[in-house]
């Protein structure tokens, strides 16, 4: 399914990227408001959501939660150049990725592709989910199911979230790079000055806990990358 969703109030960016777009083959839905955007965003009908964080009324930060508290639905972010908290709470709040405006139609559609291909590749019987069930110390992660537990108890990840604890998980033991993670686990190359991947793993952090002894299972490895380690 390639039907694509974009919440934004400015007409004149939303008629350029739906022409874009739909020049690519996908098709759009526009909505310009977050109240009408997040009810046609749970209606089932969409692949993902294009969302701008700048609206009146509902603004997208808003619009996401409403969204995120029903739908795990792709959300790709559209901010502003130095909206670094609004970029940090989205993906805190469950964005899967975001795309600093202005940028030009080509970017934004790069972005998309990426995010449909990762959500695709995540589904049962696909030729990239994996089926063999992944056990690191107390976490679980059955891929093929899309869910993951620890200590027996389950993970209420996203589906970003849950990409990048795969490929944590596959590499147990030693420092994966922001870089393999940003092409595994967004499957996007990693940006200058990207805080998205440090964003998601903060939030993985939280849900995933302490270890008895005070240590968190997910580490961070000077100049080398981040570690999920063996207990």
């Amino acid at each position: 399914m390639n039907n694509v969703l974009l919440i934004d109030d400015d007409t004149e960016l939303v008629a350029m990227f739906t022409e874009y777009l739909e020049g690519e083959g996908f098709t759009v839905a526009c909505a310009h408001d977050g109240v009408s955007g997040a009810r046609e965003a749970l209606s089932g009908r969409y692949a993902i959501v294009i969302l701008d964080v700048m609206m009146p009324a509902l603004n997208g930060i808003e619009t996401l939660r409403r969204i995120r508290a029903a739908s795990k639905i792709p959300v790709l972010m559209l901010t502003g150049r130095g909206d670094d908290a609004d970029r940090i709470l989205g993906l805190e709040l469950g964005a899967d990725d975001y795309v600093t405006k202005p940028c030009t139609p080509r970017e934004l559609t790069a972005r998309v592709r990426a995010i449909l291909r990762r959500t695709h590749d995540a589904q049962p019987g696909s030729s990239g989910s994996g089926g063999v069930m992944l056990t690191v110390g107390k976490l679980t992660m059955l891929p093929e199911q899309r869910r993951a537990t620890w200590d027996g108890s389950n993970l209420e990840l996203t589906s970003t979230e849950f990409n990048l604890l795969e490929v944590l998980a596959r590499h147990a033991g030693r420092p994966v790079s922001k870089n393999e993670l940003s092409e595994q686990g967004l499957g996007r190359p990693l940006a200058r000055f990207d805080r998205n991947i440090d964003v998601h793993l903060s939030s993985l952090r939280h849900k995933l806990g302490l270890l008895e002894d005070g240590r968190s299972p997910l580490q961070t490895v000077y100049r080398l990358g981040y570690q999920l380690i063996r207990v």
